[in-house]
């Protein structure tokens, strides 16, 4: 157990977390009907964020509640995929900003199974399904935002006069007890915005959550200090490695609800690219589909999910388990360095690009023992010398066979345990 300097004592993150390196994030709610259009128009911003962006009155909105009835919402189907796009873990909005809940609630009747026809407790299917085929469940809870209740906080509107304290001992705080209660282990909490909330509330939601859960981990978005790990802003990356565990939430668009007319989808590539540079940087890549009204997951984000989930079939020893690597001192186009105890592994995207060739990786000082490609397991040429000026030297050479795969990895063995790159001015 390590004491921090906020105060918090954190304990070893949980292997599934670590190692896993990439998780499914689901945001679905009331706002998904709504597509993010408002009345014939679409509305700026996140899908999610509808009824805050558009003003929609409060009324008309929890009138959708009534129309909720997705049938298309099947928790063995996302299990399912989600384990084939090669994900480890599985993050549900059990309560989003707008307040409503997608699970049983005693505290709040705005929820699905007591104000929607389909009468579903979403977080129940789906916990139950993870939990059967090994995947590990975890919620989003919009812990300080509830556009809902009258003492929930609101982004950019005046909170001054609202009794906060109300909503977060009446609400809030019961409803995670609710969430670490009913469905059984939760692997992490995702809180969110945490807004004008004190440090004494942050510290005592994080006591609620390890009281109840102690292996339960917290996000980076609890604020004051009081999470088990850092989340990122939405999309971005730090530039250099992170020697803290870390996460970034994603999206295959530019929003996380669905919305209709956002067709922005990311290139296949561009995702690969952004997963290397997160792992290798030591961060974990929480990317997010948004199903519409009826459940449905788009079929373009899943087209994207399917073309990394076979990424990760071929090379996924090169990212699970994998540990940041000093970074290297010369720039790389599109190749990754991610290591292992005595393994160092060389990711290369679009290598058909190097088909035939032998790529050069100066100041590399340890002597390779053997190489395989990942996946295949065939053997790798890696060349080990000296350059003219007298530095350390990897040449690896790229099978001429490469062309049209969106990746490879060479995993090579050396004698140390971790990978470091020798000084230019030595």
């Amino acid at each position: 157990m390590k004491k921090e300097a906020s105060g918090v004592e954190r304990a070893a993150l949980p292997r599934w977390f670590t190692d896993g390196k990439y998780g499914l994030f689901i945001h679905f709610g009331l706002y998904s009907i709504l597509g993010g259009e408002y009345r014939g128009k679409v509305v700026p911003g996140l899908a999610e964020w509808i009824l805050n962006r558009a003003g929609i009155p409060l009324e008309e909105y929890r009138a959708l509640a009534d129309r909720f009835d997705p049938i298309h919402f099947s928790a063995d189907e996302i299990v399912r995929d989600a384990i084939r796009w090669g994900m480890k873990y599985v993050c549900l909005t059990a309560k989003h900003h707008d307040g409503f809940a997608l699970f049983d609630s005693r505290c709040s009747d705005y929820n699905s199974v007591k104000r929607s026809p389909c009468r579903r407790d979403f977080v129940g299917e789906l916990a139950d399904v993870c939990r059967r085929q090994g995947l590990v469940f975890c919620v989003y809870y919009s812990q300080a935002q509830d556009w809902d209740d009258p003492d929930g906080y609101v982004a950019y509107r005046d909170n001054s006069g609202k009794n906060f304290e109300r909503y977060f001992h009446e609400k809030c705080i019961p409803q995670v007890k609710e969430l670490l209660t009913q469905y059984g282990p939760v692997g992490m909490i995702w809180f969110d915005t945490p807004m004008e909330m004190t440090a004494d509330q942050a510290m005592t939601l994080r006591a609620v959550v390890k009281e109840l859960q102690p292996d339960c981990i917290i996000s980076g978005r609890i604020g004051h200090g009081a999470s088990d790990y850092l989340s990122t802003q939405d999309n971005r990356l730090p530039a250099f490695p992170i020697y803290r565990h870390w996460e970034v939430p994603a999206t295959t668009n530019e929003s996380f609800g669905y919305k209709a007319s956002d067709q922005r989808w990311r290139q296949v590539p561009e995702v690969l690219e952004k997963m290397m540079k997160i792992i290798s940087r030591g961060g974990n890549y929480l990317l997010n589909v948004g199903p519409d009204g009826t459940g449905k997951i788009p079929d373009a984000s899943k087209a994207i999910l399917d073309q990394v989930g076979v990424f990760l079939r071929e090379n996924g020893s090169a990212l699970y388990g994998s540990v940041p690597t000093p970074p290297y001192i010369y720039e790389l186009d599109r190749i990754f360095i991610t290591g292992k105890p005595n393994r160092v592994y060389l990711t290369i995207l679009d290598p058909g690009r190097y088909a035939g060739e032998e790529l050069p990786f100066p100041n590399v000082p340890h002597e390779p023992i053997a190489a395989r490609v990942v996946g295949s397991g065939e053997p790798a040429s890696v060349r080990w010398g000296r350059t003219l000026e007298g530095d350390s030297y990897w040449g690896v050479r790229i099978p001429e066979t490469v062309g049209g795969r969106l990746a490879m990895a060479i995993e090579v063995e050396i004698e140390a345990e971790r990978v470091t790159f020798s000084p230019i001015d030595e």
